[in-house]
């Protein structure tokens, strides 16, 4: 498996694993505040992310009041964006740098393997935040563990 297959394969379970999310807070009536700020938050990263390896200007806050429904639509979304983002750059490109500045305004440099590598690893420990937000208000998380995943065949 190359890099790039590996890094795809890590972005089909932050896919699976965003859509399980969402679904675990769907079926509540009211959803925990803080769950739903945090999925908000995973999805608007993830935009911003590819938005700066795109070389586009942000369009959402990193910590945005979505609904559930705003989150379903960057859910649904997001899988094509980033699909079409990985095969345009190809095995060669993900060594290649990216100079960008965070929201701060601070300046860096970074391998973009590196950065997609950080997208992924940002969403799971959101997603873990989550967990414990709706174990903490009585409700069951989603089940969203990458070998869980792997082994029943969600991922790619």
């Amino acid at each position: 498996m190359t890099m790039l297959d590996h890094i795809k394969h890590l972005f089909s379970y932050d896919d699976w694993a965003n859509r399980e999310v969402l679904g675990s807070l769907q079926v509540l009536e009211a959803p925990p505040v803080r769950s739903l700020n945090l999925l908000g938050h995973i999805v608007s990263a993830e935009r911003l992310w590819l938005e700066r390896l795109l070389a586009q200007s942000q369009t959402l806050p990193v910590w945005p009041l979505f609904t559930l429904e705003q989150c379903k639509l960057e859910v649904e979304q997001l899988p094509v964006l980033w699909k079409s983002y990985l095969t345009s750059l190809g095995e060669a490109g993900l060594s290649g740098s990216l100079a960008y500045k965070n929201t701060k305004g601070e300046s860096f440099t970074s391998q973009k393997q590196d950065i997609l590598l950080h997208v992924v690893m940002h969403s799971a420990y959101h997603r873990g935040q989550i967990a414990a937000d709706m174990r903490a208000a009585g409700f069951t998380p989603a089940y969203t563990d990458f070998i869980h995943a792997a082994r029943q065949g969600f991922v790619k």
